[in-house]
């Protein structure tokens, strides 16, 4: 979530220059089930404007209506969308609307945070009844301090309601290789909200134009790669050279990002542990058996925007520790 946002302090910075106010709402508490889960968040700007979604669209008209009379008090509300006759998830959402309008400090941490790679906590504040309430507000705790997202005095929280949530560094997928397939797998992954980068050789000539989403891009021969993964990142190796996927699983061997994916056909795979391991004897067994080649999943992929639906899919996967299944035969919730 910390990518939806990250996108909406974006918009936020570009609509304030021309002076329009906004509101945040939140999803804070939810009895059932609903498209969404507690933590999504939509901007909505006085002039009807809204960025991100708190549904799968059935309630920001709602939402819009209700705000009006936040853009006109800047008074913190509460308001109940019981969806249990109109929504197919039937769930009653509890959404907290306030003014949107953080001090130079809070955007200066957060988007330190958001460079850094650091985790970060939010604390909303609210009652599970429908009404406006002065009290009512969310807290952004940054490493280097508590912040507020409107101008008001410090909340006075006793005997609210209280929504924690953990935001992690949003989630990075590093791409090995420059071919059509990259590019494909980087359109395909920066819409799915991921932040990418590109590692492409410096005599192949590519710019950042060419991978649409790119956040970066690193031109760098395969010996003096220096990668830095965390458990927020995910590698896939598909330079289309075996001795390219070779020499960049020798930088990868001692990394300990959440996912590596090797792309071509599992005989390759395996000459190319083979040799891996006759370069370098210390290489661990559990780096071997981490690495998923042929990365992604069976969905019968050929063409190269398959095949990055494929590997997203298989990324989420591992991410969010389930096995690919068909959702018709799951039974209960689909959200755990």
């Amino acid at each position: 979530m910390t990518h939806e946002l990250k996108h909406i302090v974006q918009e936020f910075e570009e609509k304030r220059k021309l002076g329009r106010k906004s509101v945040l709402a939140t999803v804070v508490a939810l009895d059932g089930s609903s498209y969404r889960r507690p933590g999504v968040r939509m901007l909505i700007f006085e002039n009807g404007d809204m960025v991100g979604a708190v549904s799968g669209g059935c309630v920001e008209k709602e939402v819009l209506r209700q705000a009006e009379s936040v853009f006109t008090t800047a008074v913190s509300k509460v308001m109940v969308y019981d969806g249990r006759y109109r929504l197919g998830c039937e769930g009653i959402l509890y959404l907290l609307l306030e003014e949107f309008d953080p001090e130079t400090a809070f955007l200066e941490q957060f988007w330190d945070t958001i460079k850094t790679r650091r985790s970060f906590s939010i604390s909303s504040y609210f009652d599970k009844e429908p009404g406006e309430n002065p009290n009512y507000g969310t807290l952004f705790h940054f490493h280097e301090g508590t912040n507020p997202i409107n101008n008001t005095e410090a909340l006075k929280n006793k005997g609210l309601l209280q929504f924690e949530q953990e935001m992690h560094p949003c989630f990075q997928l590093v791409i090995i290789g420059a071919e059509h397939d990259a590019v494909q797998l980087c359109k395909y992954a920066a819409t799915t909200g991921w932040e990418v980068t590109v590692v492409a050789n410096p005599r192949e000539e590519k710019s950042e134009k060419d991978f649409p989403g790119i956040q970066q891009l690193i031109s760098v021969e395969p010996e003096l790669y220096q990668p830095n993964l965390d458990n927020q990142t995910a590698v896939v190796v598909m330079t289309h050279s075996y001795v390219k996927d070779l020499q960049f699983l020798m930088a990868l061997r001692e990394q300990k990002g959440i996912y590596i994916g090797l792309l071509g056909p599992f005989r390759r795979r395996e000459k190319l542990f083979d040799e891996l391991m006759e370069r370098c004897p210390d290489v661990s067994e559990e780096f071997l058996e981490s690495v998923h080649g042929p990365a992604g999943i069976d969905i019968g992929a050929e063409t190269p925007q398959e095949i990055a639906i494929s590997v997203v899919s298989e990324i989420l996967t591992v991410v969010r520790g389930k096995e690919p299944a068909l959702l018709k035969h799951k039974m209960g919730r689909i959200h755990t």
